[in-house]
């Protein structure tokens, strides 16, 4: 007679719930699958299915009751280690609706927002034109096949086990999201100059000219200029974004690291 015992059956859930957990927490804050186009059943489905596909090459489980107070403690982990690995790829596309942002402000479209349905609240028309030009990116580059590498690989760095989570991945991820301005400045600065220049010429025209109508030419001089500027600065737009999605690669890698070494 075949009979399973209570031990089995809390290893078989051991074996499938944590890992779907930190999945759970990868999807719940990755900008691709916690997008809302994406309907939480259809991620719910998604984060099962992928679990029972990685599950027999994981490594070992901890031989733990999951509804033990030590269980339900490293259920809680491994939501803060996938929150913390998602988080990463979303420094990429606040690092350019960032940009976005400050071009759009100094272009004078700043009054120009629609309602963004991802984010749910309204967005700059150019911060949003910039996210969803990195979505295609991100999407044409495999960024949301090498989200489900990274899943798989930080089983390996990071295995499930109920030691401490170090605080230093925590304050390595803070230093990260401090480089979002850097990164949006930077992203903008072939906007942001060409405006400059621009601003400048206008004020040497209105000294020249006292009759010059600054706010009769300056608009539409500076917003012509703003819109020139982002076309031709479009072509160098994918390179810098593989290389935003690379360094999140590896900043996600270095946390999984960083959180069972310290």
């Amino acid at each position: 007679m075949f009979t399973v015992s209570d031990a089995q059956i809390q290893a078989w859930l051991g074996l499938l719930l944590w890992p779907l957990f930190r999945i759970l927490g990868i999807f719940a804050t990755d900008p691709f699958y916690a997008s809302r186009a994406i309907p939480n059943r259809v991620r719910i489905i998604l984060a099962v299915m992928l679990t029972l596909l990685v599950a027999p090459v994981l490594p070992q489980m901890p031989t733990i009751s999951p509804i033990s107070p030590l269980g339900i403690l490293i259920l809680v982990q491994q939501v803060v280690i996938g929150m913390a690995i998602g988080f990463t790829m979303r420094l990429v596309f606040a690092s350019v609706e960032m940009a976005g942002h400050l071009a759009g402000l100094q272009m004078g479209l700043g009054f120009a927002s629609f309602y963004d349905p991802q984010h749910g609240t309204n967005t700059v028309v150019v911060a949003q034109f910039a996210s969803l030009l990195t979505l295609l990116l991100f999407l044409a580059m495999n960024g949301h096949l090498l989200v489900l590498e990274t899943v798989v690989r930080s089983f390996v760095l990071l295995p499930v086990s109920p030691e401490p989570l170090k605080a230093a991945a925590l304050k390595l991820l803070v230093d990260a999201g401090a480089q979002i301005f850097f990164l949006g400045v930077l992203l903008s600065m072939p906007v942001l100059g060409a405006l400059l220049i621009t601003n400048l010429s206008i004020g040497i025209m209105s000294r020249a000219a006292p009759q010059f109508n600054v706010f009769a030419v300056g608009f539409p001089l500076t917003l012509g200029m703003g819109l020139a500027a982002l076309y031709f600065s479009l072509p160098q737009f994918p390179p810098h974004i593989h290389r935003l999605i690379d360094e999140a690669t590896r900043l996600a890698y270095r946390i999984a690291r960083t959180f069972v070494s310290g």
